[in-house]
């Protein structure tokens, strides 16, 4: 990797880091990342799908077409020192490691540009700024209106304690709202003219926990009050909760949804209520791709994993035990094989969409210590030094390296699609 390069990754990871934004607002974070891609020759345009944030920058062309898909929105209240031990900012912080995730593919981008000029090899080089991961709607949107269609592959990564291709079927999600409109009434001389829109609440949830026995062991339903207003002595008229239902497969999870909608619905007709059902956003599971996996695993495993030094193994120690991490002492290991299978995994991304359009690849790089559990302190402590971007410079390497191999080899491409299709 060229030093220049090198150094301004760093410097946007940086930057982005000490600047979090939350969904939809990343106006300073998609602002760095797309002056670092126009520092390295790429043409930047903004405002897709009706996001500000939101931007494509291009060098080349003709064929293939290979899109990074960089994220760079932040968590509300995971603002964080890079230190080690518990030390809030207040605000929004990058608990999921995004100022690292944008940051690598705008390098990976710039490596592949690079490599392309030198070999003479022709090809269209994307990266995609993606807004709004974390509330499931950014590359949703974006997939919808048809911007990733002409796309031969779509590469990206993710941020978490081990060195791996992400072999993984992430979740299919539905994320709904549940307001409830009922009459309000005083609780104590009136009680009989109320018609309790926070009942209706209550009671639907207490459907949805007995639904719990009955569906796939899979399937996962949870769920929080978002509001209801005044005192206990005025018979709610409004309350609202917030659900997301999950599996592995969509139509596990449309099914499970359709039956929490019926629970919602049996409530507000117990309580002589209301219910308005909102659809906030969807998507499907991952679609995995063993053409794609087996051809950047063969990558990464030419490209060295990266080497601590003892001031980060001090840290990665300290804050082990300041998180109560459960890793027995290991740290950090080398790239994991390739799983034969895939793996179904209990978290959910908006890139699962874009798998249905175009074959895509997901790769996983140690940007915290082992046991690090993602949207917590610890992670966006190590995501704001120096271990974060040591895992970030290699998920550059091996993204570009596997979508080098890949213009090389355009038959790999084709078999990809053909296994997608």
């Amino acid at each position: 990797m060229r030093k220049e390069i090198e150094d301004k990754m760093k410097d946007t990871a940086d930057y982005i880091f000490r600047h979090p934004e939350l969904s939809l607002h990343e106006a300073e974070s998609s602002a760095k990342l797309a002056e670092f891609l126009e520092s390295e020759g790429f043409a930047v345009r903004w405002d897709l799908a009706g996001f500000e944030t939101a931007f494509v920058a291009e060098w080349g062309s003709g064929k293939p077409v290979i899109g990074f898909l960089a994220e760079y929105d932040a968590l509300p209240g995971l603002g964080q020192e890079p230190e080690c031990a518990c030390a809030p900012t207040g605000g929004p912080g990058h608990g999921c490691g995004h100022n690292l995730l944008g940051t690598a593919c705008a390098g990976a981008a710039c490596m592949l540009k690079e490599r392309l000029e030198q070999e003479g090899l022709s090809g269209t080089i994307r990266v995609y700024g993606c807004p709004a991961e974390e509330i499931v709607i950014g590359k949703i949107r974006m997939n919808q209106e048809g911007i990733f269609d002409d796309l031969s592959v779509a590469v990206t990564w993710h941020p978490f304690d081990r060195n791996r291709v992400s072999y993984d079927i992430w979740q299919a999600q539905d994320i709904k709202n549940y307001k409830f409109y009922g009459t309000a009434a005083h609780a104590s001389k009136h009680p009989e003219t109320g018609r309790s829109a926070l009942d209706a609440a209550e009671l639907m949830n207490v459907g949805v926990n007995y639904l719990r026995e009955h569906v796939a062991d899979d399937v996962r339903m949870h769920y929080t009050y978002t509001n209801t207003d005044g005192p206990a002595n005025i018979v709610p008229a409004y309350a609202s909760t917030n659900y997301f239902i999950r599996s592995n497969q969509w139509e596990r999870t449309k099914d499970a949804s359709e039956r929490v909608d019926n629970c919602a619905r049996g409530a507000a007709l117990m309580t002589g209520t209301r219910v308005e059902i909102e659809r906030v956003t969807c998507n499907k599971e991952m679609k995995v791709n063993r053409t794609l996996a087996e051809t950047f695993y063969m990558e990464m495993k030419k490209i060295p994993a990266p080497v601590y030094t003892d001031e980060e193994m001090e840290f990665a120690e300290r804050i082990t035990k300041a998180a109560e991490l459960e890793n027995e002492g290991i740290y950090f290991t080398g790239l994991e094989p390739l799983e034969e299978k895939p793996v179904p995994l209990a978290i959910g991304t908006d890139v699962s969409d874009v798998s249905h359009t175009v074959p895509t690849i997901m790769l996983s790089a140690a940007c915290m210590c082992r046991g690090t559990p993602l949207h917590h302190w610890a992670a966006t402590a190590q995501a704001g030094m120096s271990i974060g971007q040591k895992g970030m410079l290699y998920a550059a390497e091996c993204m570009a390296a596997g979508a080098l191999r890949l213009v090389r080899e355009p038959e790999r491409i084709e078999n990809a699609w053909k296994e997608m299709e």
